[in-house]
């Protein structure tokens, strides 16, 4: 009687069936494939929660300091183009003013997605404390049928 793959003459089959150790290669392709965790670039950022007793309006600062990154990748402080070492410098002054300044990051539609990492990990390091997030209103509809 012949087996697959084998001759009829009665010797042994000399070649190994690869189908086993095929399926066996697949399996731990694909348990490797699945174990692998999802490279996630993301800046962890410590935002405040909101305040129930916010204070009366006389009291609140009037001091703010925008952060506003352009797509010709330039980073502007009020309006002002200036270099990230000049952003460290800027940041270090205004934590030292009592009471702290916010700070208002609001970059643009098609900024560099890089640049703004970097910057976020500035203001991260830099140990500011009042920090907030500004014009992303403009985006909330993003991807919706009615967006302009």
């Amino acid at each position: 009687m012949a087996m697959s793959g084998g001759k009829d003459d009665g010797a042994p089959m000399i070649e190994m069936n690869m189908t086993p150790l095929i399926d066996v290669l697949l399996v731990l392709l694909i348990m490797f494939i699945i174990t692998i965790p999802v490279a996630t670039h993301a800046v962890n950022i410590d935002l405040p929660q909101p305040n129930p007793n916010p204070p009366p309006e006389d009291q609140i600062d009037p001091i703010k300091n925008k952060i506003v990154l352009t797509q010709t990748d330039e980073i502007l402080w009020n309006g002002d183009t200036l270099s990230e070492a000049e952003l460290i410098r800027n940041l270090n002054l205004t934590r030292e003013i009592v009471p702290e300044p916010e700070l208002q990051f609001e970059p643009e539609a098609l900024a560099s997605y890089e640049l703004s990492a970097r910057v976020l990990n500035v203001i991260k390091a830099s140990g500011v404390t009042k920090f907030g997030f500004v014009g992303n209103e403009r985006y909330r509809t993003f991807g919706s049928v009615g967006a302009q």
